[in-house]
């Protein structure tokens, strides 16, 4: 199965943040559209950084109330792993636990196409299961064989 068998179900929305943007930003971001995470793009639209809730909690951390005044760019991980549509989502998997990630954007030739959280990943996994479950059952009950 590809990335692009998510993105045909969930929708390519993608919210985007610029660097230069405050912290307090990307929290009414997030909170709005309960996601985990915001792209950080430049003024042409390309992928630049990631921002998810841990990098806000560690600011937090470290600088308290103060931190939602911090700009995106100060606390954002700029070492982004992407992926394409025809990314294997085993391998995305694979990707997301050795890197400890959670959210990894969808990128084809510079531009932004959508974005696939672990969420993403563990549902399309259990509805192949389930499918495959149901297949079994299916030709067992048949009596083939």
């Amino acid at each position: 199965m590809l990335v692009d068998n998510i993105l045909q179900s969930k929708g390519t929305v993608v919210y985007t943040i610029p660097s230069y943007a405050r912290l307090v930003e990307a929290v009414d971001i997030l909170n709005a559209n309960n996601i985990g995470a915001v792209v950080v793009t430049d003024r042409s639209g390309s992928v630049i950084g990631i921002l998810s809730e841990r990098d806000i909690v560690r600011q937090l951390g470290v600088h308290g109330p103060d931190a939602l005044e911090m700009e995106v760019g100060d606390s954002m991980s700029s070492a982004v792993i992407t992926c394409t549509r025809t990314t294997d989502v085993a391998m995305l998997a694979e990707r997301m636990t050795e890197f400890r990630i959670r959210h990894i954007p969808v990128v084809e030739n510079g531009k932004l196409l959508g974005i696939v959280s672990i969420g993403d990943v563990v549902k399309r996994k259990i509805e192949e299961t389930q499918q495959e479950a149901d297949a079994m059952r299916d030709y067992i009950s048949s009596g083939v064989g």
